[in-house]
């Protein structure tokens, strides 16, 4: 699978934001812990971390809200000549989840096998199950990033530049998705009961 190279702007956008200190607020009794102050040095694999696991919980929620009869939706109007249906656009993530954030060790070989294995799904419940399990995988991989090895380059990459790149590809269909789900009258769940 290519790396897209309409993310690698964003994946850097992401990467930089993800390694800038947090601003320090004030703690009052009944609030959160303290952000770390300013110039306090953060895991990586914590910053990863949470900005995973927002992308993980808006993509299985809008994956979920799609009806099962709709995952063969294409969009008719306008210019979309061969592009995937809903159901073949979050099987898609959950494939390149895997070659995002796979690891450093896995293999062409284990990437292809994942890859023909989800391809062949059908039902609503086996493709948010595979998409599921592509983000356990890739907390899996953001949980192991550290800051001496963040940089090193892998037969695959960096971690933080996989992770980096598989952000901002989770994006960019989170994106395609939220039109597909409101070209069938439904909100996406991230903007229910706001003004988005």
């Amino acid at each position: 699978m290519q790396i897209y190279r309409r993310s690698a702007s964003r994946a850097l956008a992401l990467l930089i934001l993800a390694s800038l200190p947090a601003v320090t607020f004030a703690q009052s009794a009944d609030s959160k812990p303290a952000k770390p102050a300013v110039g306090a040095a953060q895991p990586p694999a914590q910053i990863y971390g949470k900005l995973l696991s927002g992308m993980e919980k808006e993509f299985v929620d809008l994956a979920e809200a799609m009806p099962e009869d709709k995952y063969s939706f294409v969009p008719s109007q306008g210019e979309f000549a061969k592009v995937r249906s809903f159901g073949d656009q979050v099987k898609h993530v959950a494939d390149a989840n895997w070659y995002f954030y796979g690891g450093p060790d896995i293999t062409e070989e284990q990437l292809k096998t994942k890859s023909d294995a989800i391809g062949k799904l059908t039902t609503k419940a086996d493709i948010v199950q595979a998409l599921k399990d592509s983000f356990k995988q890739a907390h899996s991989l953001v949980d192991g990033i550290t800051a001496e090895n963040a940089f090193i380059t892998t037969a695959h990459g960096t971690r933080a530049g996989m992770a980096s790149f598989g952000l901002a590809h989770l994006m960019d269909h989170y994106g395609q998705l939220v039109v597909y789900l409101r070209m069938n009258g439904i909100v996406p769940p991230a903007s229910r009961g706001g003004n988005m």
